[in-house]
């Protein structure tokens, strides 16, 4: 049977596989395109498509001046995300085999309006003022993740917890800064999707613009079931995984029958 894909996306495959059989090790060049050209019998357009993709799956980075080479894929650890770990934008511990991860991170907040989608996620209106908190981390110096966090100002305006990365409560999480103005949160929900990154993303987090990236939607909850912050955090999907922690309770014991 005739291979009926469209050549961009054979001369992806075939690039694809060589890559993972190994043919082309992390750090070599991608064939120029006049070398695809005239295997492929293609266009100059075609091979640069071609060479997209495989950018945009994470499995090739330009170097400007040199080329396209082989990417790193390797993951470079576990983002576990528990009900014990601080309750930060990061919310999660890192695990990247046995040496420890020196994890640095920074944050700016500034005072706005709520979008649409995130005032439905703190059920407020739509143009709601807000705080919005941008955090950047690094771990070992590498880029690791990229949140954005917002909270009511209905809330926290006017007290000492407005602005979480500064202040007499900064960097206490969110249940440590909104206990301290009396409000209880008692749990937080998550929502994991993936989407392509955005070209400001891309060059924070050291990927191609497209590239897929990890997002997680998590929203804090009060006593009264009342959202009281919400943030998108944005992973690279090839370098970092999500490891989460199921506890089970305790199933009661189950009387034996003794009936005849």
């Amino acid at each position: 049977m005739d291979d009926t894909r469209p050549v961009y996306q054979r001369i992806a495959d075939d690039l694809r596989r060589q890559i993972d059989d190994g043919a082309l090790a992390v750090g070599a060049r991608i064939p120029p395109r006049s070398e695809l050209k005239q295997v492929y019998r293609a266009s100059d357009q075609t091979v640069d498509r071609a060479v997209r993709v495989l950018k945009a799956a994470g499995y090739a980075e330009g170097q400007f001046g040199r080329g396209v080479f082989v990417a790193d894929r390797a993951a470079l650890g576990t983002l576990l995300r528990t009900t014990s770990a601080v309750d930060s934008p990061f919310a999660a511990r890192i695990s990247a085999g046995d040496e420890p991860c020196d994890l640095m991170w920074e944050a700016h907040s500034s005072s706005t309006t709520a979008p649409a989608p995130v005032a439905e996620r703190l059920a407020v209106e739509t143009g709601a003022p807000v705080t919005c908190t941008s955090y950047e981390y690094l771990a070992d110096r590498r880029p690791l993740q990229l949140t954005t966090s917002w909270e009511p100002l209905a809330l926290t305006g006017g007290t000492d917890v407005v602005h979480p990365e500064r202040g007499p409560y900064a960097r206490r999480g969110v249940r440590g800064r909104f206990a301290a103005i009396g409000i209880r949160v008692v749990r937080a929900a998550e929502l994991v999707g993936s989407r392509s990154a955005t070209t400001s993303e891309s060059e924070a987090l050291g990927c191609s613009p497209g590239q897929c990236v990890t997002v997680v939607e998590r929203t804090h909850y009060d006593a009264l079931g009342r959202p009281v912050e919400t943030s998108d955090t944005v992973v690279r999907a090839d370098r970092w995984r999500l490891e989460y922690g199921i506890a089970f309770s305790p199933q009661p014991v189950q009387a034996s029958d003794t009936s005849a």
